[in-house]
C-alpha cells in the first residue's frame, strides 16, 4: 500500500467508527436478515441432496418431492430477504450521502467566508453531485456484496460440511487460492485506480483550461507548449489505464480460479469422494451450493470489492480529506490579438442593392486633407463579406476612409455587421471580396506578428491573464517606465483597482475581477500599445457612463487613430465622425449632420434616450 493510501485509510477509519457507531440498530437488523440469506442459502443444496438420497434413489418420489419442495420455498423466500435487506440497506447509505453533502457545503462556505483562503472552489459541484453519488453508490455495492458473500458462503460451506467433510477438502483448496490472488490485487489496484482517477482529473482540466483560453494560447503563440502538456497528460492517463488494465486481468484469472476450479475439482474427485462414502445426493447438493450459492457470491465480490472498494476509498479521501491546495491558473497571455468564438452575426432580411460608392462623401473636410499627404489608417475598397456562398451579405460593396488620428465611431442595430466590420479592419476576417488596407497595407492574409503592429482589437469579452497587475498592462509594451504605468492607471480610473489587489507587482486571479473590472485592464493595455489603431467592439459595454466617458476620452486623447463600436450614443457624440450601418447603405458624419438626414440614426438617438 502506498503512502498515499495509507494515509488516507488512517484519516477515513476514525469517521467511518463515529458513522458505524451510530448505526447498531439498523447493522443489527441487516445482520439478521443477512442470517435469513444464510439460511436459505444452506437449505436449497441440503434439500436437493436430500431429495435425491432420501427420495429418489430410496424409492420414495414423495419424500423427494417433498424435499424439493423445501429447496422451492428457499428459493422463493430469497425475494422477502432481499427486499428486507433494501429497506435496511437505505438507513445507511443514505445517512451517508446526507453527511458527505453536509461536509462538502461546509468546506465550500468556509473557503468562501472571511477569513478562509478564498478563491474560487472549482471541485464544489463535483463533490456535491458526482462524487457524493459514487460514494453512496460504491458505499452500497460494496455493503451489498460483502455481506452477502460473507453469510452465503457460511450456509454452503456449512451446508457442504454437513453433507460430508470430505467435500470441503476438495473445494477449499482452489477456492483459497483464487481469494487470495484476489487479495494479493487489491492494494496495487487501489494505487492503479488513484493514478488514472488523477490522470483522468489533470486531462479534464487540461481541457477545460485550455479551452476557456484559446484566445490567449493563440495571441502568445504558446500553443504548441499546450498541446506537449495536453500530449504528456494523454501519455499519462494511458499509461496509468494499462496499468489497471494489467491489474484487472489478475483479478480475471483470480476469479478463473476461484470460480472455476472447485467446480472442475469436483468433478475430478468425484471417485475419490465415492470412495470414502459421498453419496450421489451428497454431490449433486455440493455441485447445487458451489453453482447456485457460493460461486455467484465469489463473482460479485470480487467484481465490487476491486471497483467500488478503490473508488470508495479515493471518492471519500477527496471529500472528508485535506483540502489540496489551489492549482495556479494557466498563464497564457491577454488574447487581445484574436477572435472570440462566438457565433457570427445574424444574417439580415433581403435588402435592396445598396448604392455603391465612398461612405465618407460627407465627412468633415478635415478628414480629408489629410490623406493627400499621407496613406488612410484605414481603407476599405468595395469591401462584401457573407458567412456562406448563398447567404445574404452582412457587408456589400462597403468603402470607406478613416484618416490617421481620426475617432470614428461605429453604429447600427444588432447583427448588422459592426463587429464583422471590425474583424476584417483587424485582419483577423477575410472579405468575400474587395480590399482592407490599414496604414496603406493589406491586412488579409497578414502574419500575427505583423497585425500586432498595426492594430489592437479590444473585444466585448476582455481577457485577462493570470499573472501581476503589471504585466498585464504592459502585456503590449514592454519597456513602459513606471510613470507611463502610473500615467495610465490614473487616467483610466483604474487605482482603486490596482490598491485593492495589492499594487502592480501583485498577482491578479482573473476570475475575481468583474468583467467591467476586466475591461478596464483590456483598455489601459491597448492604451499603452504601439500600434496606431485601436479598434474597440463595444469594449465599454460593462462600465456605467462616467467610466465609459473617461476611457474613450484618454483613448481619443492618444496619438493613433480610435476605432469605436458604439454601445451609448454618448460615444457617437464624443467621435469626430459616425458611421452606420443600416443594411441598404453606410452612411457617415457628425452627430449633428446623421440627425438631419439619416433616419435609422435617428431611431437610434431616440431608443439610447429612452
Amino acid at each position: 500500500m502506498t503512502s498515499t493510501e495509507a494515509g488516507a485509510l488512517r484519516r477515513l477509519a476514525p469517521p467511518a467508527r463515529r458513522f458505524l457507531a451510530h448505526r447498531k440498530g439498523v447493522l443489527i437488523r441487516l445482520a439478521l436478515w443477512s442470517l435469513a440469506e444464510s439460511g436459505q442459502a444452506f437449505l436449497v443444496g441440503h434439500a436437493v441432496a436430500r431429495s435425491v438420497d432420501e427420495g429418489f434413489l430410496a424409492g420414495d418420489p414423495r419424500r423427494g418431492l417433498l424435499w424439493l419442495g423445501v429447496a422451492l420455498v428457499a428459493v422463493l423466500s430469497g425475494a422477502r430477504v432481499v427486499r428486507g435487506v433494501f429497506a435496511q440497506l437505505a438507513g445507511v447509505t443514505e445517512p451517508l450521502r446526507d453527511g458527505l453533502v453536509r461536509h462538502a457545503v461546509d468546506r465550500s462556505m468556509a473557503r468562501a467566508a472571511p477569513g478562509g483562503p478564498g478563491g474560487t472552489d472549482r471541485a464544489a459541484v463535483s463533490r456535491l453531485t458526482n462524487q457524493v453519488e459514487i460514494a453512496r453508490d460504491s458505499f452500497a455495492g460494496l455493503v451489498l456484496t460483502l455481506r452477502s458473500f460473507v453469510f452465503t458462503a457460511a450456509g454452503a460451506l456449512l451446508g457442504l460440511l454437513s453433507l460430508h467433510p470430505a467435500l470441503l477438502v476438495v473445494v477449499l483448496p482452489p477456492l483459497a487460492a483464487g481469494l487470495a490472488l484476489f487479495l494479493v490485487t487489491l492494494r496495487p489496484m487501489a494505487a492503479a485506480q488513484r493514478r488514472a482517477l488523477a490522470a483522468d482529473e489533470a486531462l479534464g482540466e487540461h481541457a477545460a483550461s485550455a479551452r476557456a483560453a484559446l484566445r490567449d494560447l493563440a495571441a502568445c503563440g504558446t500553443g504548441p507548449g499546450a498541446e506537449r502538456h495536453g500530449a504528456d497528460l494523454v501519455a499519462d492517463a494511458a499509461a496509468a489505464a494499462r496499468t489497471l488494465a494489467g491489474w484487472a486481468a489478475v483479478r480475471t484469472a483470480a476469479l478463473g480460479v476461484a470460480g472455476h476450479l472447485p467446480v472442475l475439482a469436483l468433478l475430478v474427485a468425484v471417485e475419490w469422494l465415492r470412495g470414502h462414502g459421498v453419496s450421489v445426493g451428497a454431490l449433486l447438493g455440493a455441485f447445487t451450493y458451489l453453482v447456485q450459492s457460493l460461486l455467484p457470491a465469489l463473482h460479485t465480490l470480487m467484481t465490487a470489492l476491486g471497483a467500488a472498494g478503490s473508488r470508495l476509498l479515493v471518492v471519500l479521501d477527496r471529500i472528508l480529506g485535506p483540502e489540496p491546495e489551489p492549482e495556479p491558473e494557466l498563464e497564457l497571455g491577454s488574447g487581445l490579438e484574436s477572435e472570440p468564438a462566438s457565433e457570427p452575426e445574424p444574417e439580415p432580411e433581403p435588402e435592396p442593392e445598396p448604392e455603391s460608392g465612398p461612405s465618407t462623401a460627407s465627412a468633415p473636410a478635415a478628414a480629408f486633407a489629410v490623406h493627400t499627404a499621407a496613406a488612410p489608417a484605414v481603407e476599405l475598397r468595395s469591401v462584401t463579406l457573407s458567412y456562406g456562398v448563398r447567404a445574404e451579405p452582412v457587408l456589400d460593396a462597403l468603402d470607406l476612409r478613416v484618416a490617421p488620428g481620426e475617432h470614428l465611431a461605429v453604429v447600427g442595430p444588432s447583427g448588422i455587421g459592426k463587429s464583422t466590420l471590425t474583424r476584417l479592419v483587424a485582419g483577423t476576417l477575410a472579405p468575400s471580396r474587395g480590399e482592407v488596407r490599414v496604414a496603406g497595407r493589406v491586412v488579409t492574409g497578414r502574419p500575427a506578428a505583423e497585425l500586432a503592429a498595426l492594430r489592437v482589437l479590444v473585444p466585448q469579452d476582455a481577457y485577462v491573464f493570470s499573472g501581476t497587475v503589471g504585466d498585464n498592462l504592459a502585456y503590449l509594451r514592454t519597456d513602459p517606465s513606471p510613470a507611463e504605468l502610473d500615467a495610465a492607471v490614473e487616467a483610466f480610473g483604474l487605482a482603486p483597482l490596482v490598491e485593492r489587489l495589492g499594487g502592480l507587482d501583485a498577482t491578479v486571479r482573473p476570475a475575481e475581477l468583474s468583467p467591467g473590472e476586466r475591461q478596464l485592464v483590456a483598455l489601459v493595455r491597448a492604451y499603452l500599445s504601439p500600434a496606431p489603431l485601436l479598434l474597440l467592439d463595444e469594449a465599454t459595454c460593462h462600465l456605467d457612463p462616467a467610466s465609459e466617458a473617461r476611457a474613450e476620452k484618454a483613448l481619443a486623447g492618444r496619438s493613433g487613430t480610435l476605432v469605436v463600436v458604439a454601445h451609448r450614443l454618448s460615444s457617437a457624440v464624443r467621435a469626430d465622425r459616425t458611421l452606420v450601418l443600416d443594411g441598404i447603405r453606410a452612411q457617415s458624419g457628425t452627430h449633428a449632420e446623421l440627425l438631419g438626414r439619416s433616419p435609422l440614426y435617428r431611431d437610434l438617438t431616440g431608443h439610447w434616450n429612452s
